[in-house]
């Protein structure tokens, strides 16, 4: 009996949800060493972004935050409080509190990336499985595409998920920051350790995340940093023909912007809450708010609305040079360090 040949079944049509496999051009113990080599390599850039966005950065911040928990009668405006703070500290007074800031943000950005990414991926999966963004045939294809609500959704995510490694630092970094004496004898914390030490000595965990209730409140306002991110890095790819670094960069930019106009007054009462004196061992003064409610009326009473914006401009100015100046240390790290 003639034995009949095997029919040939047609291949299975491309499932579209998962990418196209590409035959790798090196071996396997090849490709874990060039995947080595870009972690080592983003890590190392990563650490000298940080150096540069703290070095352009913080003398800004720190004068905001000074504005931020200081009365009127103290510092006019943001000009006043420099030329205040530089002649009677010197420069080294404007990088007060630089050390928890420059070691967390390696941290916080990893955290914070990271788990946005992560929300973006459930969120797609869960609720958005088959989504096509309308007019928007330059999205890349390692975007993950979603309504810009859910972006916003996603960054409030990621934002309550890094709150819990901001929360301590931006604590530690405050109380150095509102410490006006340039005697370091003078000083109730010496640095960020002996600051951290004496806190959990006296308040334990709880005094070391103290405010991080008013840190979740702050970054729930990441809603309008990657949903903005989202339009932005949108418009740019359907109306320039700008490369994607220089529309991350821009739409980053002013993204960050649309964040802070949004988010200022709460981070205002959450740095009145950080740096509120805790009390007991410390003896650093009797605390004046116990609710996040009780410090916003507070800013309030002093400088009415006004006060919930004092020492915006610096924050302002501060955003794109820092950003900028990271984006230049990132990719010249990344350019100049071996394969």
């Amino acid at each position: 009996m003639t034995k009949l040949p095997s029919p040939v079944l047609p291949a299975p049509p491309p499932n579209p949800e998962l990418p196209l496999q590409p035959v790798p051009a090196t071996s396997p113990p090849q490709q874990q060493q060039q995947a080595s080599a870009k972690h080592y390599k983003g890590f190392v850039a990563g650490v000298f972004s940080g150096i540069a966005k703290l070095a352009v950065g913080h003398p800004f911040d720190t004068i905001k935050v000074r504005l931020q928990t200081s009365s009127s009668t103290r510092f006019s405006g943001p000009l006043a409080c420099l030329t205040s703070t530089i002649r009677n500290e010197g420069l080294p007074g404007l990088y007060k509190g630089a050390t928890p800031p420059l070691v967390g943000w390696m941290f916080m950005d990893s955290i914070m990336l990271g788990s946005l990414t992560f929300y973006r991926r459930v969120i797609s999966q869960s609720f958005f499985p088959h989504y096509q963004p309308p007019n928007d045939p330059h999205l890349p294809p390692n975007i993950i595409a979603l309504p810009t609500y859910a972006h916003g959704l996603a960054g409030i995510l990621s934002g309550a998920t890094v709150s819990f490694v901001a929360a301590p630092v931006e604590h530690i970094k405050a109380r150095l920051q509102i410490q006006y004496s340039s005697n370091k004898s003078e000083r109730l914390y010496s640095g960020p350790v002996d600051a951290l030490k004496k806190i959990y000595k006296f308040h334990g965990v709880k005094g070391v995340y103290h405010g991080l209730g008013a840190t979740l409140i702050f970054r729930g306002c990441f809603f309008f940093w990657w949903g903005s991110y989202d339009v932005f890095s949108r418009w740019m790819r359907n109306n320039t023909s700008w490369s994607a670094p220089v529309i991350n960069f821009w739409a980053g930019g002013l993204s960050a912007q649309v964040f802070w106009v949004m988010s200022y007054p709460s981070d205002v009462v959450k740095q009145r809450i950080m740096t509120d004196p805790l009390g007991g061992g410390l003896g650093d003064g009797e605390r004046r708010f116990r609710r996040w409610g009780e410090a916003a009326r507070a800013v309030y009473r002093e400088n009415g609305p006004r006060g919930f914006w004092r020492g915006f401009l610096p924050c302002f100015l501060r955003a794109f040079p820092a950003n900028a100046m990271a984006l230049v240390a990132f990719e010249g790290v990344m350019r100049a360090l071996p394969e």
